[in-house]
């Protein structure tokens, strides 16, 4: 999935979705910059096929689908799992997502 590689950190949301939103202000508060595909908002003719895609990948549920380094790491429960072991900050800086 190219769109998945444009940048360090890749987040494929919709904006009504209350996880989407926490994953999204965990890593900006961290100084991360993702790039975020609003599936219901920016893309909504080719939001399907994302969304199809995503499912093949086995992100169950579909968003989010958050991508560091161009790999899936998973939807917010991955996330917070990596985040409360604390192995979330060094895979970002590993990506080039963080400086520090």
């Amino acid at each position: 999935m190219k769109l998945a590689q444009e940048r360090p950190v890749v987040i494929f949301s919709k904006s009504s979705c209350c996880m989407c939103h926490t994953i999204k202000t965990l890593l900006c508060e961290f100084g991360v910059n993702p790039m975020v595909h609003e599936l219901d908002d920016q893309m909504p003719r080719g939001a399907r096929e994302i969304e199809q895609a995503l499912a093949r990948l086995g992100c169950s549920p579909i968003v989010p689908a958050v991508f560091i380094g161009g790999q899936l790491v998973g939807g917010a429960n991955e996330v917070m799992s990596l985040h409360l072991n604390r192995s979330l900050i060094p895979m970002l800086r590993h990506a080039g997502a963080l400086w520090v």
